[in-house]
């Protein structure tokens, strides 16, 4: 028998991923913030609004208990949405020292200070020396959770890779290493921009040719901006940059590229946001990722258009100002 697992978290992709460790036969409990959807989740083994036909085994336990999901296993899972990520880490500060691994599942940047969530990670835990790693890549939640095959990337030292690909990288869901834990993370926040940017781009009926444009163009701009931040270029051209890329701006599935769609309609950000009970990290990480350019010197021409639509600028004058850019070859800017 494996390793147990905790997975905090119950969204999305806390589920899949409580799914995954499952199929190992893994021992894995979900931390679940509310109780009542802690019963509810006891009593159907399914959750009621999340990928419903998911049905949980025996090996998946629940707990609205904090210190209870923190002491059931060494390797952790953490599943949030990043604004949320320093406000869980502060709260399992008392007992971290009992994780080995701590895994951020999540893509986003924190609002305010710019950092990726394994850095509020560590910010919340200083001098323990339990290891955070990061998971990212083209993952489609509700792909995975009916048995599609699907790759992505686990960063960290080989032999957290080693403990937790034995855990999640079973079946359908093929994990691979990597060392370069900021490109790893940075790759996987920025896409969603891009794929908000598409979403506008498709439902304004720009045609292939433009999102095609905006995903490499886009691709080019995240990467510049990672390697400012001590990523590694070469990340960015894999699964949790190129990869993730290419199947949250294109998939009906993704809530980021829908999120553009409804911006294009000439709905807020605000009314969309409050229309639907799922995280669209893609807005706030794009008011982080202008601000990183801001600060670096950076021009991010597909960021800055994204953020002043959120604003409220017309979709039309967004794309002029793209198209009426000063003419550059493709490697400088």
């Amino acid at each position: 028998m494996n390793e147990r697992l905790t997975v905090f978290g119950s969204g999305n992709w806390g589920l899949v991923l409580a799914d995954q460790a499952a199929r190992s036969q893994t021992p894995v409990m979900v931390y679940v913030r509310r109780p009542d959807l802690k019963d509810f989740l006891e009593e159907h083994r399914a959750h009621p609004q999340f990928l419903r036909h998911l049905k949980f085994p025996v090996q998946v336990s629940f707990s609205s208990d904090l210190e209870e999901a923190a002491f059931y296993a060494p390797n952790w899972v953490i599943a949030v949405p990043s604004q949320h990520m320093r406000e869980v880490g502060q709260k399992l500060r008392p007992w971290v020292g009992r994780a080995r691994y701590a895994i951020s599942a999540a893509k986003g940047l924190e609002v305010g200070t710019d950092r990726r969530m394994s850095e509020v990670l560590r910010e919340c835990w200083p001098e323990v020396p339990t290891e955070v790693g990061v998971l990212s890549g083209p993952n489609l939640a509700g792909e995975i959770s009916m048995g599609q095959p699907a790759a992505s990337v686990l960063a960290g030292s080989p032999e957290l890779f080693r403990t937790v690909a034995n855990i999640l990288g079973q079946g359908n869901l093929r994990l691979y290493g990597h060392r370069d834990v900021p490109g790893v993370e940075l790759g996987g926040a920025f896409k969603n921009i891009l794929a908000i940017a598409v979403g506008i781009a498709a439902q304004s009926g720009l045609g292939d040719n433009a999102q095609a444009a905006i995903m490499t163009r886009g691709l080019h701009e995240m990467g510049r901006l990672a390697v400012k931040m001590g990523a590694q270029w070469e990340t960015l051209a894999g699964l949790s940059g190129l990869g993730d890329v290419v199947a949250t701006s294109s998939s009906p599935q993704s809530r980021n590229r829908w999120m553009g769609q409804e911006l294009a309609k000439g709905r807020s950000v605000a009314d969309i946001l409050a229309s639907t009970p799922m995280v669209v990290e893609g807005v706030p990480t794009a008011y982080a990722a202008k601000d990183l350019g801001d600060k670096f010197g950076l021009p991010l021409p597909i960021t800055a258009e994204v953020v002043e639509i959120f604003n409220g600028k017309s979709v039309k004058l967004a794309v002029e100002a793209l198209m009426s850019r000063e003419r550059v070859q493709e490697s400088d800017r």
